[in-house]
């Protein structure tokens, strides 16, 4: 017992020193105000007002999405934009809803019903918060950089053509009905709820749609200075609103709300207990952390490029698990970080985080004020506006980068995306990445053996230039690369392969480039050495790095190659090492077989005979 209470108490120390030491700035906007004026303010203003134009409607659109009432998501983009810019680092960065954290949400809350979807949004906002605030409290923000491109954009790929299906059903006006709660809400599982009510389709929805989505084609080719999401869809409720009255018109429309339905509301507890919902829960959250990361990181990473500021992943990460905890107790769905939001931020000349504050407060006037009008925007006309914005994220070049950079590129672009509309979508991006990280280990795990000889001249070249070495019993070999797990049996048999020759009885390996040794590679080092002395055979390390030389001495491998057998790096000699592993290597052999020279200068040796 008193051993356990040491160790808790060493292990809570450990995790008090790392936080202390990683600490975050609890309040970043303090910083940033220095010789702010007047001007300054303007530009925020503007652009404030620009985001938040664009930010009313996004939000009841990736509601839509999500499948919730369209005041969830126009709360969050409210008091993500309010909150956020107190704690995150990133000066630009827009945060609220997006369409890739909507759908996920939606896939994943497809199996409650839709009371229980309602209830129990609060408490998995509550725990995305908490993960994300732990993870920028650890450090982890950083590992969000080995996730490489081509999962992102087979994922946001995935992500649109699915959008685009789910909206296909509001487009045409058809009352689509619930899938069985145990079914996965796929591409296909989508398409085929969708058509089968086909006959329900309304031409009059359908008509309106496909105006909306002209209409947002017109206005943005011509007018990008308009805020042409708001400017379409108010233009497409008032049509809407003067058929409805004039010529009968008759089209599904959102759910009108008050202030009374936006009380703040804590998160409650289900019947079965909290632990029942953590394990309900957790894993959606869990997923939805990490795809929020990944997209805050990335724009944020991006704008700061953009304007020479220096990113703080984990700050800007700690801005984004507090806005969610703001949002669980507000009303509000999971936020992360906006590209189009953000990007037009940035474009409109936001020169603070008050531009991003600004555009809170005024989507919190539009709550108020435009909440009992919602039954005047037709669903058809915001799912046409969805799927323009599914269209917009699709980045070709990026695909194509993706698709002939490099074959495993490709495959993990094509994984990704296939998995994306085949199997729920936090596992294909999990797959995706999976896939990503083993093609690098596959890459990485191949370390370069090189045999060397030494020439007449006594210079070190590769094997092969000559039918024989000059020292038949030696054989060095360089070792070059990273000597982790995935390389431990590819090492392995190359070095037998190497000691089949029946003259050969010692083995230098020139360690001077080897990295990232470990266990897995000490146990294949180990039975290397075993074989090759049961065969009468030695092995030798040359040039061994402080790094590698820890760890054989920390695993106790040191006595199993022999101390004697070990040359560490000589920085200031690097030749030196090898000097010692050839004379180790004669010692064992019992014999001076040959004078020993490292990269000897032939025009030395002319030089001092002529003298």
């Amino acid at each position: 017992m008193r051993k356990f209470r040491w160790f808790l108490k060493q292990f809570v120390a450990g995790i008090g020193a790392f936080v202390r030491e990683k600490r975050l700035d609890p309040l970043p906007i303090r910083r940033g105000f220095g010789g702010y004026g007047l001007r300054h303010l303007r530009a925020d203003a503007g652009a404030g007002l620009n985001v938040a134009l664009l930010a009313f409607p996004q939000g009841m659109a990736y509601a839509a999405i999500a499948d919730l009432p369209v005041q969830h998501g126009i709360v969050a983009g409210a008091v993500a934009s309010l909150v956020a810019p107190l704690f995150a680092g990133s000066r630009h960065t827009i945060l609220g809803p997006t369409n890739a954290t909507a759908f996920l949400l939606f896939a994943q809350f497809a199996a409650f019903p839709a009371k229980e979807q309602i209830f129990y949004l609060p408490m998995l906002v509550l725990f995305t918060g908490v993960i994300l605030v732990l993870g920028a409290l650890f450090r982890v923000a950083e590992l969000v950089q080995y996730v490489s491109r081509p999962v992102v954009v087979g994922y946001i790929t995935g992500a649109a053509v699915l959008i685009v299906a789910n909206q296909l059903a509001p487009l045409l006006g058809i009352d689509r009905p619930e899938q069985p709660a145990d079914a996965p809400k796929t591409f296909f599982t989508i398409l085929q709820v969708t058509f089968a009510e086909i006959n329900g389709a309304d031409p009059r929805a359908v008509l309106l749609g496909a105006a909306t989505f002209a209409l947002w084609i017109v206005l943005g080719r011509r007018f990008r200075s308009l805020p042409v999401f708001a400017v379409v869809l108010a233009a497409m409720s008032g049509l809407y609103a003067l058929l409805h009255r004039y010529a009968g018109w008759e089209l599904a429309t959102f759910d009108a709300f008050s202030v009374a339905d936006l009380v703040p509301r804590l998160p409650e507890v289900g019947p079965r207990g909290f632990f029942s919902d953590v394990s309900k829960l957790v894993g959606i959250a869990f997923s939805l952390a990490f795809l929020a990361a990944l997209e805050n990181a990335t724009m944020s990473k991006s704008l700061a490029d953009r304007v020479g500021d220096r990113p703080d992943v984990n700050q800007d990460m700690l801005g984004l698990g507090m806005a969610n905890l703001a949002c669980s107790v507000s009303g509000g769905m999971p936020v992360s970080g906006s590209l189009t939001r953000s990007a037009l931020n940035f474009a409109s000349g936001a020169v603070s985080r008050l531009a991003s504050i600004l555009s809170g407060f005024l989507c919190l006037g539009g709550l108020l004020v435009l909440g009992g009008h919602m039954a005047l925007v037709p669903r058809s006309v915001l799912a046409a506006l969805v799927v323009a914005i599914a269209f917009s994220v699709v980045n070709r070049h990026h695909i194509r980068i993706s698709l002939f950079a490099t074959k495993s590129d490709a495959a993990v672009l094509v994984t990704t995306f296939v998995a994306a509309l085949l199997l729920p979508l936090n596992v294909a991006v999990f797959l995706g990445v999976g896939i990503s990280i083993a093609l690098y280990l596959r890459a990485a795990s191949r370390p370069q053996l090189v045999e060397y000889e030494f020439s007449e001249q006594g210079e070190l070249r590769e094997a092969g230039e000559k039918p024989e070495r000059p020292i038949p019993s030696i054989s060095i070999v360089h070792v070059e690369g990273d000597l982790f797990f995935g390389a431990a049996e590819l090492f392995r048999s190359q070095i037998q392969k190497t000691s089949l020759d029946p003259g050969l009885k010692v083995i230098v390996l020139r360690m001077k480039n080897a990295r990232h040794l470990d266990a897995t590679s000490v146990v294949a080092l180990e039975e290397m050495v075993r074989f090759l002395r049961g065969h009468g055979r030695h092995v030798i390390l040359s040039g061994t790095p402080k790094e590698l030389y820890r760890v054989l001495r920390n695993s106790g491998s040191v006595g199993v190659v022999g101390r004697e057998n070990i040359f560490p790096d000589h920085p200031r000699n690097p030749n030196l090492p090898m000097r010692h592993a050839l004379k180790r290597a004669q010692e064992i052999l019992g014999t001076d077989e040959a004078d020993i020279r490292i990269f000897y200068d032939p025009a030395a040796r002319a030089k001092a005979a002529k003298e």
